[in-house]
């Protein structure tokens, strides 16, 4: 199976160091900022180096602003029975295909932790895919984590608002409590440490157990105990319910505008 990525940034990065290592595909890039390819790929500094080879999987991983200029160019190095996969946040199914026309294409939203093999990607396919094509895709998102099928590209904003930003709230909670923890005198190395083995911990307890989070967290919380004046410190009159709530209705109407 042979696979062009078009572009290399961040997120394209995180999920080329899975996809090189996870996958049997065959990755060529073509990135002119790009230095050095990394192992099990090859790097071209352009379409011209191309030599006219056609790939099963044609992945869009440039930013958004430059798809209308770029892509066209790529129409013709798609195999047939290939397709193509998006990357690109905010950049629609619809306005790819005014660009290529009606090709199988799929819309990727991953999230960094794919970097790890820990991310979330949400998929959404048009109607010109079929089964083979979705396993094809599958196979990628599958190497970075878990998947998510979606049936509109509503639902992918929706997972971007959710999971797509969500290590930036993960790491910004992370942060805010390591600061408590200093501010009781541990310190930076030991409260980064503190913080992120508890996260660890109770995620990958949370994973293994078929309880409630409400459940889960009662059964840590004793009546009139050191956790339940914490919670309620954290939690008081829904406070932190409804932050988290506008934190995800904020990146969902970003999401959207960026449409």
């Amino acid at each position: 199976m042979s696979l062009l990525m078009i572009g290399c940034g961040k997120m394209g990065g995180a999920l080329l160091g899975r996809w090189t290592t996870k996958t049997p595909h065959t990755i060529t890039i073509v990135d002119p900022a790009l230095q050095a390819a990394p192992p099990n790929a090859t790097l071209r500094q352009s379409i011209e180096g191309l030599e006219g080879n056609k790939f099963d999987i044609i992945v869009i991983a440039i930013k958004p602003q430059l798809i209308d200029v770029v892509l066209p160019a790529y129409r013709d190095y798609i195999a047939k029975d290939g397709c193509f996969v998006s990357i690109a946040a905010g950049y629609s199914v619809a306005s790819i295909e005014k660009l290529i026309g009606p090709q199988p294409i799929i819309r990727i939203m991953p999230n960094l932790p794919a970097q790890i093999g820990r991310g979330v990607s949400a998929l959404y396919v048009n109607e010109h895919c079929r089964k083979a094509h979705i396993e094809k895709a599958r196979v990628l998102t599958d190497a970075a984590g878990y998947t998510l099928l979606v049936d509109s590209e509503d639902a992918i904003d929706k997972v971007t608002a959710v999971a797509g930003s969500g290590p930036g709230y993960a790491f910004e909670i992370a942060r805010c409590w390591m600061k408590a923890a200093q501010e009781l005198g541990f310190s930076a190395q030991e409260s980064r440490e503190l913080v992120l083995n508890t996260l660890v911990g109770s995620i990958e307890m949370a994973l293994q157990s078929e309880q409630s989070m409400d459940e889960l967290r009662d059964s840590v919380t004793s009546k009139a105990g050191t956790t339940e004046a914490g919670l309620k410190a954290l939690n008081n009159d829904g406070q932190l319910a409804e932050l988290l709530n506008s934190t995800v209705v904020a990146a969902y109407n970003r999401a959207v505008e960026l449409r």
